[in-house]
């Protein structure tokens, strides 16, 4: 069991920041996320588009904020548990126990919610026997791109990530593109690469198809794919990648007994505490009189949720408010005194 301060659910900006807030001020903390890397909404769905609400910063990429604010960590050491969705919330004496979807067990008596407007999940094929393939043959991310290499790779997509992989892939594979639509919506440059490997054969185009039927035991071996007017081909492939975007679920959250309304979270804004006492929601999945989505306003969210944490972490110590410009103390837990 994973004993700390505090758990935060969400390794987006302000889980990362509320993070940060609760190390200056002496508590431990761990991150648990649904996604497979740091960065929740910022870095799934708008990397490269310019953020313009960040204090003292007139742009930047989600990308970019979500490296500063891990390097803003980098001084703590802060234990994050990707591909982990929370299943189970279960008080315990004063201690909130918390079980994830992988069989990780925490126990705390202070959980932060920061999980934006919920967790994210891919958009999967409808046919139902996909399922059986999945994690094998077939993938909605990619773990580990060696083991397409010399194999046949049908992606499915349309937008930069259908379009990235294909560019990448076709180096060491043989790949069949397979969109919908005519149209992309990946970068143009992106796009103009595809078309250069699709004119030298290095990836076969086919556009208003979708995925009709995946045919195999325990592997797939080979795929329908029908036409707009009707037609189905049948294509020979070693592995399918699907790549249609994310939805945002609130998933097991509703199910802990606390204020929900609209699939946003209702807390105080003395402590952004919901009614449950110890759980806390900062970011866009929280709601409260006055609510802006915006990412500072999730900072601002973060930094008095993570204060409140320290009367049920540190029950019998006085929390003292410092300046980080006038401290010893903070200064040290930042390194900033050798």
């Amino acid at each position: 069991m994973n004993k700390t301060d505090a758990l935060i659910i969400g390794a987006g900006p302000t889980g990362l920041f509320t993070a940060h807030q609760l190390k200056l001020i002496g508590l431990d903390c761990e991150i648990v996320d649904n996604l497979d890397k740091i960065g929740g909404q910022c870095i799934e769905l708008y990397p490269d588009k310019p953020i313009y609400d960040i204090p003292a910063i007139p742009e930047c990429t989600g990308e970019e904020l979500t490296n500063n604010l891990i390097n803003q960590l980098k001084p703590f050491d802060i234990k994050f548990h990707l591909n982990e969705r929370v299943d189970e919330v279960k008080k315990e004496k004063d201690n909130w126990i918390v079980k994830t979807n992988n069989g990780k067990v925490f126990s705390t008596p202070n959980v932060i919610i920061a999980g934006g407007v919920g967790s994210f999940e891919p958009r999967k094929f409808s046919p139902k026997e996909c399922e059986k393939f999945e994690n094998k043959s077939l993938f909605y991310s990619v773990k580990d791109k060696k083991i397409f290499e010399g194999k046949t790779v049908s992606i499915f997509g349309g937008g930069d990530s259908a379009l990235d992989w294909a560019v990448e892939l076709s180096k060491n594979s043989k790949v069949n593109l397979i969109h919908r639509r005519d149209e992309f919506r990946g970068a143009q440059l992106t796009v103009d690469t595809v078309h250069e490997l699709v004119k030298s054969g290095k990836i076969n185009l086919l556009t208003k198809y979708q995925l009709s039927k995946a045919n195999g035991s325990n592997q797939i071996e080979s795929i329908d794919i029908k036409h707009d007017d009707g037609e189905i081909k049948n294509l020979k492939t070693d592995y399918v990648l699907g790549f249609f975007g994310l939805i945002m679920q609130l998933g097991p959250i509703a199910n802990w007994g606390l204020n929900i309304d609209k699939k946003t979270i209702e807390v105080d804004t003395e402590k952004f505490e919901t009614n449950q006492k110890g759980i806390y929601a900062v970011g866009d999945i929280c709601n409260y009189p006055g609510k802006l989505k915006l990412i500072l306003s999730g900072f601002h969210e973060g930094a008095l949720a993570a204060r409140a944490c320290f009367k049920l972490a540190r029950p019998n110590e006085k929390y003292r408010f410092e300046f980080t410009t006038s401290s010893k103390t903070l200064k040290g837990r930042l390194g900033k005194i050798k």
